[in-house]
């Protein structure tokens, strides 16, 4: 029995990190082009909104995970535009990306508060993988948008250390003048990355809403936006420690139900609720200084504007 409820909290680490580490994905993309994006949450609540709004209305929930992640990534170009070409303080315009789309995402979703999704994407078992001893209930009974990040997780570390195209990632990020001398488009690049980063951040809001919980509450993502641009820097900038990250993190959020369940003292739910956002300022505080200890991590051209006539 014991290990019935170990298997089902692990299980559902994995589902309530999933939202948290696509996002935290598309901030790495984005940081590691030398660009930093806080308007995370605003996006993954975009997404989550329109990819909820398409599902309703079309009934195929992978139509509405593709808008989501066109929505998301029309806001990730106008943060882009913003930052890139007219040098806006990244910051400040991430700030105010958020708040725009908290705004939005409230005006478009309010019609569809309460309304039921008539199809959400739900759990497929992986034959013969899921019967594998403990390990297989945890990581194969799903839905496929869990699946897919175990896909694009590898995908993107190949990406990032084995690839010509994730070397100039890199090096648009580290030093963009001496990959623009070398011929790479600095601005180009970092207009793609940040456009595929906020796609990503689409995928987990719609995550949200069409898979984890589906139905539409105004700013149901509940600062998990935040949780992935500090999974960043605890993460390192690296796509495989970033989900360990994330499952860490969904699995503080998983044992808040079970503590309730297997525990006989009454725990205030307001404090269980907590915990995700307590572990992530002890995280976010303990990785920051290991970062600056050992002088690795951020690139070096983070949120700096790049100028090719201050070369």
């Amino acid at each position: 029995m014991e290990n019935s409820v170990w298997i089902a909290t692990l299980a559902a680490a994995i589902t309530a990190g999933t939202p948290i580490l696509y996002a935290a994905l598309g901030e790495i993309l984005a940081e590691r082009a030398g660009v930093l994006n806080l308007g995370v949450e605003g996006m993954m609540l975009v997404g989550a909104v329109t990819g909820f709004m398409v599902a309703v209305r079309t009934g195929n929930p992978w139509l509405g995970f593709l808008v989501a992640l066109l929505a998301a990534g029309l806001m990730a170009a106008i943060f882009a535009f913003l930052t890139i070409t007219l040098r806006a303080n990244q910051v400040v315009t991430g700030l105010a990306l958020t708040m725009f789309g908290t705004g939005l995402s409230g005006f478009l979703g309010k019609p569809y508060v309460g309304i039921p999704l008539p199809l959400s994407f739900k759990p497929v078992a992986i034959p013969f993988l899921v019967d594998i001893p403990l390990i297989g209930p945890v990581l194969f009974r799903h839905d496929p948008l869990v699946y897919l990040t175990y896909i694009l997780v590898p995908l993107l570390w190949y990406y990032f250390y084995r690839t010509r195209p994730g070397l100039n990632l890199r090096a648009v990020g580290e030093n963009p003048a001496a990959a623009d001398a070398l011929g790479v488009n600095v601005f180009a690049l970092r207009y793609f990355y940040v456009i595929i980063g906020g796609m990503l951040a689409g995928a987990g809001g719609a995550f949200l809403s069409l898979a984890y919980a589906p139905s539409w509450l105004e700013n149901m993502t509940a600062g998990r936006g935040w949780i992935a641009v500090a999974l960043v820097i605890f993460a390192v900038w690296d796509p495989v420690k970033a989900l360990l990250g994330s499952y860490l993190f969904g699995g503080v959020d998983a044992l808040t139900y079970t503590l309730q369940a297997a525990t006989k003292i009454a725990i205030p739910s307001f404090f269980l609720k907590m915990l995700p956002y307590i572990l992530t300022l002890v995280v976010l505080i303990i990785a920051t200084r290991q970062t600056l200890v050992k002088h690795i991590g951020a690139p070096g051209a983070l949120s700096i504007p790049y100028d090719r006539e201050e070369r």
